[in-house]
Order: structure tokens, then C-alpha cells, then sequence
């Protein structure tokens, strides 16, 4: 528990520049105490450093790199922000609308949240076909490969050339982590081309992602921020993020 502490606390460092340490005692619920001590054990980190009353990240720190976790893991953390995040984007679906489903725990909750429009679902996760078969409103094309069990998705070079005769309207896209400097990032090399072939062939992209996502980064980039045109999570988005967003007109709901 306290390593999983020590990378939310880093990482929440870094997506906000500069913090104090009363800000991240109500933002972790610990005490003074705790925190001067996690900051002690990040400095050797070399992200942040600490300052009167506080902590900011270093000039031009690296992103908080992490792996890919497993899919029942995965499913299991912040699954009501998942929810939450999944109903606001929800009310972009239009009936005849094709779509695109991403792999991962998140866009997962987006099925149940459309049940009642008669959509085109194409998907790579197993999951969402599983879960969209009850409604016949729904049809579902799947893309053929490999089955990955940690995301419980079909990968391979087969799934990204089957994407090539879709014309896709609204792309729904997972990531394992949101950076400025490195855009939407994807910890698996074998979902990679396929996450980047969905973004060359749809015509809106919406990235679903919650708010641990922010000042992560990981193996491969899939596409950049400027490609979206919508980002929907569950908490304010970190201020450089928000403030790319609104220059380059990208609508950003939570």
C-alpha cells in the first residue's frame, strides 16, 4: 500500500507542477508527517524536489512510467469513475453511429451505457462484444487475432489491416497514460498498431481515461492530444492539460 502511495503522490506532484504539503494531506488524507516523509523517499527519485511548505516537480521531469497491470486488476480500480466517465460519453452516441470500443477496463462500462441506440460497435476487446451480445440493437463486428488474456482483447497484425475497410465515426479510446510531451501512451507494444490504425480511420476521437491516468507515460504513443476531440474523465484535468486543451479547442468533460 505504501509504494502504490509513494506513485499516486509522485504522480500527482508532477501532473500539478507545484503542491503543498497541506494540499496533498486533504488530497491523501495522511498527515504532515507522512507526507514530509514519502517526499524524503521520492527525492532520490529524481522527478521532484522539495520547497518551503511543499513540493514541485523538476524542470522537465520524465514522465511516471508503469506497466501494464492485469485485466481483473485493472478492472477493479476506480471502477466508479470508470462508470461515471463512460455515461458522460455516453451522450455523444447517435443512432447509425459507427463506433469504435478500445480494449481496457474503462470503455468497457460505454456497452452498457448505449444498450438503447441502435449503434455499429467494432471492437478488438472481448468484453465489449461479450457484454453488447443481449441487445440486438447493437451490432457488433469483431476484429479477428491473437487473444491477449491481460487485456482480454484480440491483438496482432490481422486486427489492424481488418481496420482498413471500416470508416469509423467515433473512435472511444482507452490509454495507460496522458502526458503533453508524449501524448496518449499504451503499455503494450502487440495493441499498439491497432490503437494508431483506429486513430488514422476514425472521424472524432474521444479519450476515456480517469484522473490517475494524467503524468504517466508509457512504451508506445498512439496518438497526440491535438487528435481529440473530446477528453472525458472524472476529476479537473491537471493545468497544463487543460490549458492545451482549450487552445486547441478540445471539449474536456468531468
Amino acid at each position: 500500500m505504501k509504494d502504490q502511495r509513494l506513485d499516486q503522490l509522485e504522480q500527482y506532484i508532477v501532473s500539478n507542477r507545484s503542491v503543498t504539503i497541506d494540499h496533498l494531506c486533504d488530497e491523501f488524507h495522511i498527515s504532515k508527517n507522512t507526507v514530509r516523509r514519502d517526499l524524503d523517499t521520492l527525492l532520490p527519485r529524481g522527478r521532484i524536489i522539495k520547497v518551503y511548505g511543499g513540493a514541485k516537480a523538476v524542470e522537465n521531469a520524465p514522465p511516471v512510467k508503469i506497466p501494464l497491470s492485469g485485466f481483473a486488476e485493472r478492472h477493479t480500480a476506480n471502477s466508479q469513475a470508470k462508470q461515471y466517465i463512460c455515461r458522460l460519453a455516453a451522450d455523444f452516441v447517435k443512432d447509425g453511429d459507427v463506433l469504435y470500443i478500445d480494449t481496457g477496463t474503462t470503455c468497457i462500462h460505454l456497452v452498457e451505457e448505449i444498450r438503447h441506440i441502435h449503434c455499429t460497435i467494432i471492437t478488438n476487446s472481448l468484453q465489449a462484444a461479450v457484454l453488447a451480445a443481449p441487445y440486438e440493437n447493437l451490432t457488433v463486428f469483431m476484429l479477428p487475432g491473437k487473444l491477449k488474456r491481460e487485456t482480454l482483447s484480440f491483438v496482432g497484425v490481422e486486427a489492424a489491416e481488418n481496420l482498413s475497410i471500416y470508416n469509423i465515426d467515433k473512435a472511444f479510446m482507452a490509454s495507460t497514460g496522458v502526458t503533453l510531451e508524449n501524448g496518449m501512451t499504451n503499455a503494450s507494444p502487440e495493441e499498439y498498431l491497432i490503437k494508431k490504425t483506429v486513430m488514422e480511420k476514425s472521424r472524432e476521437k474521444y479519450l476515456l481515461v480517469d484522473h490517475s491516468k494524467f503524468g504517466r507515460s508509457a512504451l508506445h504513443t498512439y496518438g497526440s492530444l491535438g487528435e481529440l476531440k473530446t477528453l472525458v474523465t472524472d476529476q479537473p484535468v491537471p493545468e497544463n492539460i487543460k490549458g492545451f486543451c482549450s487552445a486547441h479547442k478540445i471539449r474536456v468533460l468531468y
